[in-house]
């Protein structure tokens, strides 16, 4: 049975990093790594660390589904690519806030896009 985004928010609330896996451009298979996010009400925001040069980031762009696990908690869902600067500037300063903008200058490179999951 599918777990509901319910309790998966309940988990996000008490989680720093989720598992994300998407579908290889190439390989076609399922590809997972741990990411940083901030969830926001229904709104899951997602900030590739290499900005449009990230992979997984890339894979997105060619399927949009997107698997997010968090204490055993999984559910399939679909990422929105964001390029406009105004929103990726706001998801960047989400992450200031949630993760400390000393961090977020150490792990990130490149502030060029970002996602959006709507967990409604």
């Amino acid at each position: 049975m599918p777990t509901s985004t319910t309790e998966l928010k309940d988990h996000l609330a008490q989680a720093d990093e989720i598992e994300l896996a998407v579908i290889g451009r190439k390989s076609g298979r399922k590809i997972s790594r741990p990411v940083w996010f901030v969830l926001e009400g229904d709104t899951l925001y997602l900030l590739p660390v290499k900005g449009s040069d990230t992979e997984w980031y890339k894979n997105l762009l060619h399927d949009r589904r997107m698997w997010i696990s968090v204490d055993g908690v999984e559910v399939q869902v679909e990422g929105t690519p964001v390029t406009d600067p105004k929103v990726v500037a706001s998801v960047v300063d989400k992450f200031r806030k949630k993760y400390g903008a000393s961090d977020v200058k150490k792990y990130y490179s490149k502030f060029d896009v970002a996602v959006i999951v709507k967990l409604d």
